[in-house]
């Protein structure tokens, strides 16, 4: 019985909603699956290759849906959940049982581990840890920026690892650990431990970088990185930075996208007001209202930054009108 998970790739809550799935599908569906692990990255053009989805059961979590028969389970909390009005109607009419969507739990991992309690049984107390740390990691639910950009918990640590990853093997290898060992073990692995003083450098470097590079203008920060190798930075760095700031846009780029990140500053000087996600979504990305991103194809970073200049000059803008 071969379960193929596919997971948000590069992503603390997408690996660890892959590991909840797979124990609460062993323990309370059938116990003789054997899981197969394949990451999913928000790019231009499809999301989805059906012909990857060759399990017997094909997972997809914490991504957007996808109306292919072949999906049996399902589970998101992004707001930006649906790529087009078909696949929300497709997802309504689901008669399954088997997804699940809610975009007002802070993380997909703790969706999952709700459902699975209150539908199936599932004694969720065992990967009680996971569950907390994905709620504050995707929640942004840090006392305040130096919490997040320190980096102390093990949980935050596996997530720089994970958001880092080159090796295609990573995180496939440490899903099956995140919901069967307490974090701190998880990072005492060999294979997990050697990453982490290299990744501890370039974090410390990326701090360095993105103080030479942020723009603070009107509440909402700019900076763009596309000509260093940088995706990876922690999404809190700009924040700790620049305090004073309400909406961050950042330009990054990697070997298949030049990506925009939209966020907002949970330690704020005010509250945003503009939902991210919806912006995000008119140039075909999205995500949560209080951040969100879009993908760009490498070919088209003219794009990226046409759009990268538009939504900089709206939420500047809208600070500025209050």
């Amino acid at each position: 019985m071969k379960v193929k998970v596919f997971y948000h790739d590069k992503c603390f809550d997408g690996a660890s909603s892959a590991a909840l799935f797979s124990r609460f599908y062993r323990e309370r569906i059938r116990n003789d699956a054997e899981f197969v692990y394949s990451g999913l990255l928000h790019r231009a053009g499809a999301l989805f290759d059906n012909v990857s989805f060759d399990g017997d059961e094909n997972v997809i979590v914490d991504f957007k849906y996808s109306s292919s028969p072949k999906i049996t389970w399902w589970f998101d909390h992004h707001q930006s959940a649906f790529l087009t009005p078909d696949d929300a109607a497709h997802f309504e009419q689901d008669q399954s049982n088997r997804k699940f969507y809610d975009p007002d739990f802070k993380s997909c991992t703790s969706f999952i581990a709700m459902i699975a309690e209150q539908r199936f049984g599932f004694n969720p107390a065992p990967v009680a840890e996971l569950v907390h740390w994905t709620d504050i990691i995707d929640g942004a639910m840090y006392p305040d920026a130096l919490t997040a950009v320190e980096m102390k918990a093990p949980a935050m640590k596996l997530t720089m690892a994970i958001e880092s990853a080159q090796d295609p093997a990573f995180i496939p290898r440490l899903i099956p650990l995140l919901a069967g060992q307490p974090l701190e073990e998880v990072l005492d692995e060999p294979f997990v431990a050697s990453v982490m003083p290299p990744l501890l450098s370039r974090h410390q470097q990326s701090i360095a970088i993105l103080k030479e590079r942020i723009e603070s203008k009107d509440g909402t920060l700019f900076f763009d990185v596309t000509d260093l190798d940088l995706e990876g930075y922690n999404k809190f760095v700009p924040y700790y930075l620049s305090p004073e700031s309400i909406y961050s846009v950042g330009l990054s780029k990697s070997s298949f996208r030049v990506k925009v990140s939209v966020g907002s500053n949970p330690w704020g000087p005010s509250e945003p007001t503009v939902n991210l996600a919806k912006i995000c979504e008119r140039y075909g990305g999205g995500g949560h209202a209080r951040v969100g991103a879009i993908s760009f194809d490498v070919a088209h970073q003219d794009l990226a930054r046409k759009a990268a200049s538009e939504i900089l000059q709206e939420l500047r803008s809208s600070v500025a009108a209050r």
